[in-house]
């Protein structure tokens, strides 16, 4: 198990206004983004409690000391190709804000990259286009190493009408 601090080390070290932090995963290939603030910890794959009646991209939930958090698995929310999970398959535990309360969520993806600051004006509107990852979970594109980077809206991803009840887990 890590803690994010681990491996962002000093936090207070970003000392750039114009700019935040961003973990970057791998899923299918592609390289994402979400904001560090957001990660709570990374975890090595583990086995997760199935839920019954729930849609088939929540894998189900884990026990993180004493919070019952739901795992999502980005591949199939996606609709991307199933895969075993492997050494590097990672769960990313991040804080969620909704409209009525914050909670604790994980996401499946094939292998943690790295951690970058990106000024706030390197970071472009996503364009209008459909394909496998609807855009409206997109919050920018960037370049990073001369490869494109996709911004996530985690708080939209995992806030869909699927996940969110009237009570809410965490």
């Amino acid at each position: 198990m890590s803690n994010i601090q681990d491996i962002v080390g000093d936090l207070d070290a970003l000392t750039d206004e114009n700019a935040d932090q961003y973990l970057t995963f791998i899923l299918a290939g592609e390289e994402y983004a979400i904001d560090i603030l957001r990660v709570q910890e990374i975890k090595g794959w583990d086995k997760v409690t199935s839920l019954p009646r729930t849609p088939d991209y929540l894998q189900g939930v884990i026990n993180l000391r004493g919070t019952i958090v739901p795992i999502i698995d980005l591949r199939r929310r996606f609709n991307l190709p199933a895969v075993v999970y492997g050494s590097t398959t990672v769960v990313i535990v991040l804080r969620v804000f909704g409209e009525s309360h914050d909670r604790i969520m994980g996401i499946i993806v094939d292998a943690v990259s790295d951690v970058h600051n990106l000024q706030h004006d390197a970071i472009r509107a996503a364009p209008e286009v459909k394909n496998s990852i609807d855009s409206h979970f997109v919050s920018g594109l960037t370049t990073i190493n001369n490869k494109m980077v996709v911004v996530m809206d985690i708080d939209t991803l995992l806030n869909s009408d699927d996940l969110v009840g009237e009570e809410d887990v965490a």
